[in-house]
């Protein structure tokens, strides 16, 4: 039987798409779900969102993040 999704399941840690980057702070990383935002001058680089472990979003999928937690544990 399928289990119900619940927001209190979703965070960002449990993405394929978060990284974890402790020199960000304790608890963020890079959200790498979309490309990375560009900056106003042609020589800045652009970078992705910070995001906190436990935040999530719309694009939050209870099954992909399984998968992953299956494919990391194998």
């Amino acid at each position: 039987m399928a289990s119900t999704f619940q927001i209190q399941d979703a965070a960002c840690t449990k993405c394929t798409f978060f990284e974890l980057r402790a020199a960000a702070g304790p608890d963020l990383g890079l959200c790498r779900y979309n490309p990375p935002v560009t900056q106003p001058s042609a020589d800045a680089h652009g970078f992705w969102p910070v995001v906190a472990a436990q935040d999530w979003c719309g694009h939050y999928n209870p099954q992909a993040a399984a998968q992953a937690g299956l494919r990391a544990a194998g």
